[in-house]
């Protein structure tokens, strides 16, 4: 049609795994913020820019990245020095923010389109903080966003189970929280154990007992993940399993995989969960072990959770495992709350040491993990922000995966004993560009149902990263030339020039509306607040210049 306004991006290298492009010297064309085909009439290109010597990708999608909610502000709140010492460290600019571990609202923003990404997902939110975390990625700037919410330590959920109450009602219970909250998808945190530790158990295994419902964390991981599969929600349950952190928990982390038995399940910050206790510490990696199960189960993806050495925070839903780690603080303080009767929450400074032989081993297995798993379009490149290293590190990762000469380097730098007791410098394989945009770009929007993110085909939103190629990874990724959201270029040589509202992304799914009466009931007696005040309002979201919200469906119908 002839008239239009088409951007023309050419002689770029593009990378774009959903149409299996690899590398191909093509031209991508823009216009009405979406990807279209080449125009028929030249005259309709009114923009030019030549990419030769750039790598072209679609937009960035973080998958898993604390940005919103409860836990997420306790951790602003209480590191005033990270958002001084980020203000000397940058400059300072009022519209951006600051904080490095824990960044505001603005400088989340800024920072993820500053390097190539214009879409990142919340992976914790409560349900009766779902209002809070909206209201947050509402004033996070350019990204789109999303949440999943939890279920599994809720009391309702646990007295579902308790009382073997039939699937469908629990299909139904699932299905509402998703609407009430606005979510994009289901995330439970150490399955019965957040709720447990109300009760004064200081570990929840497998099959080990709540003390007051009698349910074990495999009948809630079995119970949530059959219900999603049957509602056909695109992104399996999201699991933060049992035992985060302690050494052995390797064995609980394989026994997780068994119990799910062929159900689709998403395993996130493996790294935290793939400890062995061989040698004279007790302390040795499980990453062959846990790589090899998720290779031989097409069912199981997972994201890493990777440490990066230095200063940053932890802040978790698993609010067993934080007190168990407050002793271990730096700076030596720490928040630990009970909300509702929902879940928990953990807020605890934390500094990663290369010399340290616990610190220095986590690093090696994170990165054994990804070079151990098989198919990069069931592995989601994270470092856990902030709980392995704050995003912003995401450049330095790259390099680390994509170069083994300067992996090795850093390797004969990190604690000696953790070097020797790590098979890292023996795994030959390098992470290309094609592999990387998977696990940035194409498998994060497959996983999540984001039918028109995540790659550059004719239809797709206009979310171009676009990087000068060079062989020093970390320097280009940490600097797009240009990044554009919808069409409109944002980014120009890694600033920002441009700052448009992002999307709330959001899941829907029918369900019997005959579960608002147990509900209500349940309200009425235990809560504060009634169903209704619990949920969130369309208009909450894109109401008064907040932005779109936009809401997708099932993949299929129970």
């Amino acid at each position: 049609m002839a008239g239009r306004s088409i951007t023309e991006l050419r002689g770029g290298r593009v990378y774009d795994p959903a149409h299996g492009i690899d590398g191909v010297v093509q031209s991508i064309y823009l216009c009405d913020g979406q990807v279209v085909g080449a125009p028929s009439d030249p005259s309709d290109i009114k923009v030019s820019h030549d990419l030769s010597g750039c790598i072209v990708m679609a937009g960035g999608i973080d998958i898993h990245t604390h940005i919103g909610g409860g836990k997420v502000n306790l951790a602003r709140m209480m590191l005033p020095e990270d958002h001084r010492q980020d203000l000397v460290a940058r400059g300072r600019h009022p519209r951006m923010g600051s904080g490095h571990a824990a960044p505001s609202t603005l400088t989340v923003g800024y920072r993820y389109a500053e390097m190539g990404y214009t879409a990142c997902f919340e992976p914790a939110m409560l349900a009766a903080n779902a209002r809070q975390a909206h209201l947050e990625m509402g004033d996070t700037p350019i990204v789109d966003k999303g949440a999943y919410v939890l279920l599994g330590n809720d009391d309702l959920m646990l007295r579902m189970l308790a009382g073997k109450e039939p699937g469908v009602k629990v299909r139904d219970y699932i299905a509402w929280t998703l609407r009430a909250a606005q979510a994009m998808a289901i995330k439970v945190v150490n399955p019965g154990g957040i709720n447990a530790f109300k009760f004064n158990q200081r570990k929840l295994d497998l099959d080990e007992q709540n003390a007051y419902y009698g349910i074990t964390p495999r009948q809630v991981l079995l119970a949530l993940a059959d219900g999603i599969r049957e509602l056909g929600l695109p992104h399996p349950l999201h699991i933060h399993g049992c035992n985060l952190g302690v050494p052995g928990n390797l064995d609980t982390t394989l026994a997780t995989i068994a119990a799910l038995d062929g159900l689709p399940a998403h395993l996130t910050h493996v790294q935290f969960h793939s400890y062995g206790t061989e040698g004279d510490r007790k302390f040795s990696s499980g990453a062959a072990a846990v790589a090899e199960a998720v290779n031989r189960s097409p069912n199981i993806s997972m994201d890493v959770g990777q440490i990066l050495f230095g200063q940053t925070v932890t802040e978790s839903g698993d609010s067993m495992r934080q007190y168990a780690g407050s002793a271990f603080g730096s700076p030596k303080k720490s928040v630990l709350m009970d909300i509702e009767c929902d879940a928990g929450c953990g807020v605890v400074p934390f500094k990663y040491k290369d010399k340290n032989f616990v610190n220095a081993l986590q690093w090696a297995i994170g990165l054994e993990l990804f070079l151990l798993v098989s198919d990069p379009w069931r592995l989601f490149l994270t470092t856990d922000h902030p709980n392995g290293a704050p995003f912003t590190t995401y450049p330095h990762l790259i390099r680390l995966l994509m170069d083994r000469s300067f992996r090795n380097d850093m390797l004969k730098t990190i604690n000696p004993d953790a070097a020797a007791a790590s098979t890292l410098a023996s795994i030959e394989r390098e992470y290309t560009l094609y592999e990387i945009a998977i696990m940035t770009r194409a498998g994060p929007a497959r996983s999540l149902g984001l039918g028109n993110l995540g790659h550059l085909g004719v239809g797709a939103r206009g979310d171009v990263a676009v990087y000068v190629d060079h062989p020093d990874r970390e320097r280009m990724f940490t600097t797009p030339r240009f990044v554009f959201k919808a069409g409109e270029m944002i980014v120009r040589d890694g600033r920002v020039i441009a700052s448009p509202t992002g999307a709330t992304h959001v899941m829907r799914v029918d369900y019997d509306t005959s579960i608002e009466r147990t509900l209500d009931a349940y309200f009425e007696r235990y809560m504060t607040v009634s169903r209704r005040n619990l949920a969130v309002a369309d208009g909450e979201i894109d109401g008064d210049g907040r932005g779109s919200l936009i809401a997708h469906g099932a993949r299929r119908s129970s």
